[in-house]
Parts: C-alpha cells; sequence; structure tokens
C-alpha cells in the first residue's frame, strides 16, 4: 500500500464513494476491494486519513470494504475546533445515543441493513464489522443482523457519562448472547489502558454480559503513538484509537499485532 500522508486531506481517490438507500435513508458509502465485505466504522470526528488507511489495509487483505460517512468531512484532518463542532452535532442528533446506556443507537438499524445489502452484493458466508470509539459498540449492536459474523469493537467510547455503561439495550443484547452461544461466535474488543473514553469498567461490563464470548484486549499506554492529529491533541488527552490515530506503523508495535489479529479474525469467519 503506497505510504500517504496522515496529516494531510485524504482524497480517497481509490474507493468508491456510492450513495446507497436503505429503509428510506440515504447515505454516502465509500467502497474498495474485493472478496467478502466488511463494515469499517468511522471514530470520532470522521473518516479521517488514518481511519482509511486501515480500511485499506483490509482491502489489501482480501475483503471489500465499505465504510459509510457518518458523521464529519469524508478525508479530512479538521481543525481541532471543527472537530469539537463535529462531535457536538453528534452528541445531540436523533441517530446516536451518546449519554444514555441499556439504549441501542438508531444508526445501527441502517448498519444491518447496509449489512445485508453488502453480503448480498459480495457473498461468502456472511460480513465483518469493526466500530471505533463513537461507533465501537455498533459491531455489536449489528450481530442482530444474521449476516454479521465476525464483530470488533475498538475503544467503544459510549455511553459518555457511564464508564460501566453499555450503549445497548438489555433486550438486544440478551439476544445477542444468545446468538453467540448458539453459533459459537465471539467478540474481539480492544481498548488502551488509560484510555479516558473506554475505561475498564466497560470491558467488565462486557465481559459479565457476554462470558467467554467476550475477548477484550488491553494495550499499554505506552504502545500508542503520540503523534496525533489536531483533534486528538486538544480533545483526547490519553491513548484511545488503537488501529488509527495512535497506532504506531512499525513492525513489532502491539497496535500492529493488534491489526493484524483483527484482519485474521476476519480471514477466520469469512474465508474458512
Amino acid at each position: 500500500m503506497t505510504q500517504r500522508n496522515m496529516n494531510k486531506d485524504d482524497a480517497l481517490e481509490d474507493f468508491t464513494g456510492r450513495e446507497i438507500t436503505l429503509d428510506g435513508v440515504a447515505k454516502k458509502v465509500y467502497v474498495a476491494g474485493s472478496g467478502p465485505a466488511v463494515i469499517v466504522m468511522t471514530e470520532m470526528p470522521g473518516i479521517s486519513p488514518h481511519v482509511a488507511r486501515f480500511s485499506r489495509w483490509v482491502r489489501d487483505a482480501g475483503f471489500t470494504v465499505y465504510m459509510p460517512s457518518l458523521f464529519g468531512r469524508d478525508g479530512a484532518v479538521p481543525s481541532a475546533d471543527e472537530g469539537g463542532a463535529i462531535f457536538q452535532r453528534a452528541c445531540v442528533s436523533a441517530e446516536f445515543r451518546a449519554l444514555r446506556a441499556n439504549e441501542s443507537s438508531p444508526a445501527t438499524q441502517w448498519l444491518m441493513s447496509l449489512a445485508r445489502f453488502a453480503h448480498q452484493e459480495c457473498g461468502g458466508p456472511g460480513v465483518s464489522a469493526i466500530g471505533m470509539c463513537w461507533t465501537g459498540n455498533f459491531a455489536l449492536s449489528m450481530m442482530l443482523e444474521p449476516a454479521v459474523l465476525a464483530p470488533v469493537l475498538s475503544q467503544p467510547s459510549l455511553p459518555l457519562n457511564d464508564p460501566g455503561g453499555l450503549e445497548i439495550s438489555p433486550a438486544d443484547l440478551q439476544a445477542v448472547r444468545r446468538r453467540l452461544d448458539k453459533e459459537k461466535l465471539t467478540v474481539l474488543a480492544y481498548r488502551f489502558e488509560g484510555d479516558k473514553f473506554c475505561r475498564a469498567q466497560r470491558f467488565a461490563a462486557y465481559s459479565e454480559a457476554l462470558g467467554d464470548r467476550f475477548v477484550g484486549r488491553v494495550l499499554p499506554d505506552s504502545a500508542a503513538n503520540p503523534d496525533v492529529p489536531p483533534f486528538f491533541a486538544q480533545h483526547v488527552p490519553t491513548p484511545h484509537s488503537v488501529v488509527t490515530a495512535h497506532l504506531i506503523d512499525e513492525a513489532g508495535q502491539p497496535t500492529i499485532a493488534a491489526r493484524d489479529e483483527i484482519l485474521a479474525f476476519f480471514a477466520a469467519r469469512l474465508k474458512p
């Protein structure tokens, strides 16, 4: 994959920007690659060069990436102020449940429809999904869609005001647990040890709810890249983004090991 400057806007020219209408709602989705489908859901404040880089790694591993635009300017490296404004708008958006535990964000309904759509287009045994930060828990809620087989939760950060809260309704959580047990599926999750937005209490709550079907990985803060974009430098005071902004793109780094484990997890489920 061609090396790109993570501090400059990404033109996303190697993705096809498609307007996909599902459930009566149209969203732009960036698609690239071939093979089984993987839904890559962006972190706050939008599809950054770091998020696009991760999607390219997924594409180059032999998958078709579907990267929906959920907020922010696609491909941009926003200023700290612009990123903060995007965050504030998302907090009051009807699509998300930023401050409510025990509720699933309405956006997950559209994303489940996208998973069905992608499965129909790409075939194979099913699709994978990864959520990051703001969208971190969405991949778990998407397990209510039978096509989703390999969910990854990267630093799931909602609800913001309850460190041990889970952004999914109790009924949905029980349904997901039943499916995981019945089909012998697992959920992979990642966080940095000192992450202010995704704390140990949240992983403990997932573990209690899902048992050994939940596989949580905790990386040391020393593994985080200190060279981050303006939004992170001002608004994210601790290591946070495992496979994007805080990833160190060097062999032997724990964040690269996490990336490789995720790609292997996708392959194990979608390329048996």
